[in-house]
C-alpha cells in the first residue's frame, strides 16, 4: 500500500540517485562538492525556517544530537565522495550500501530494538542482488586499500545517521531538524575544506550547475522527503529501501552519461527490489509503516 511516507521515500531516493552520476563527472573535488551541497541547501532553507519560526527549541539540549547528526551526515558525504573518486564507483556503491546491516546490528546492540526476521531476510536477498548487480568479479577483486576503508566507513556513518536522526525526529519537526542539521554540516565541512587547503572558487559553469543540482535536488528536496519518511517509518526499513538508489543511479547514468545497462544488472535490480519488498511484508492484516 502506497502511503505518504512511502511515496516521499521513493521520490527522495530518486533525487539522491542523481548524486553518483554527478560525482563521477569529477567536476570538483570530493570535499568541495560535499561543502557546497550542504551550503547551498542551507542558504535556501534557512530564510524559510526563520520566517516560519521553525528554529525555536523548547529544549536547548536538542542542539547536541542535531549537531551529531550534522557531523555524521557531512562526514558520510565527504568520505563517500573521496571513496568514489579514488576507486571504482561500483566498489564505493557496494561498500556504502552495507549500511542496512550496520543499522540492524547497531539497533540490536545499542537501542534494544530487535529487527524483524523480514528485515534480515530482506537484507540477505538485497545483498545477493547487489552482488549480482555489481558483479562477482568486483567482489573478488576488492582491494583492502584506503578507498576500501573509506567505502566501509561511509556505510557505518550512513547507518549511524539514520539511527540518530530517527530518534531526534521523534521529538522535532522535519524542517527544524533538517535546518539545524545542515547548518552544523556546513560549518563542519567548511572547517574541513579550509584545513585541507581546498579552493572554493574558480570552477567552470558546468561545475557550478552540478553543485546547485546537488544542493537543491540531492540534498534539500531529497532529505526533506527522506527525513519525513524516517520520522514515520522504521529506520531498518528506510535504510534497506535506500539500496534502490544504486538501481536508479544506473538508469540515470545510462540516460545522462551513456553508460550501458547490462542484463546482469537488470537481474540484480529485480533481486534487490525483491529484498526491499520482503521487509514490507506483514503477517497480520494490519498494515504498518
Amino acid at each position: 500500500m502506497l502511503t505518504k511516507p512511502r511515496i516521499a521515500l521513493l521520490i527522495g531516493i530518486l533525487c539522491i540517485s542523481i548524486f553518483p552520476v554527478i560525482v563521477r563527472m569529477n567536476l570538483t573535488s570530493g570535499l568541495i562538492s560535499a561543502f557546497y551541497r550542504m551550503a547551498i541547501a542551507t542558504v535556501i532553507i534557512l530564510p524559510f525556517a526563520l520566517y516560519k519560526e521553525k528554529l525555536k527549541l523548547e529544549n536547548i539540549k536538542m542542539l547536541l544530537p542535531m549537531m551529531v547528526c550534522g557531523i555524521l551526515f557531512a562526514s558520510d558525504i565527504a568520505v563517500w565522495n573521496i571513496s568514489i573518486q579514488n576507486s571504482s564507483a561500483t566498489q564505493a556503491t557496494l561498500l556504502t550500501n552495507l549500511s542496512p546491516i550496520w543499522v540492524g546490528v547497531f539497533s540490536l546492540l545499542f537501542l534494544s530494538f530487535r529487527p524483524r526476521k523480514s528485515f534480515w531476510l530482506g537484507t540477505l536477498i538485497a545483498l545477493i542482488g547487489m552482488t549480482v548487480f555489481v558483479g562477482v568479479d568486483t567482489i573478488l577483486n576488492l582491494q583492502l586499500d584506503f578507498a576500501f576503508f573509506l567505502g566501509v566507513l561511509s556505510g557505518v556513518l550512513y547507518a549511524l545517521y539514520i539511527l540518530v536522526s530517527k530518534s531526534v525526529l521523534e521529538k522535532l519537526e522535519v524542517i527544524t531538524f533538517i535546518t539545524y542539521s545542515m547548518i552544523f554540516s556546513t560549518i563542519f565541512l567548511l572547517i574541513i575544506n579550509v584545513a585541507f587547503g581546498e579552493q572554493f572558487f574558480g570552477f567552470s559553469n558546468k561545475a557550478w550547475i552540478s553543485l546547485f543540482v546537488q544542493g537543491i535536488v540531492c540534498q534539500l528536496i531529497a532529505w526533506l522527503l527522506i527525513s519525513y519518511s524516517t520520522q514515520k517509518m522504521r529506520a531498518t526499513r528506510v535504510s534497506l529501501s535506500l539500496l534502490s538508489q544504486a538501481i536508479f543511479a544506473t538508469i540515470l547514468a545510462a540516460i545522462f552519461v551513456n553508460e550501458k545497462i547490462t542484463s546482469v544488472q537488470m537481474i540484480g535490480s529485480v533481486i534487490i527490489l525483491a529484498g526491499i519488498a520482503t521487509t514490507f511484508y506483514e503477517k497480520n492484516a494490519t498494515v504498518k509503516l
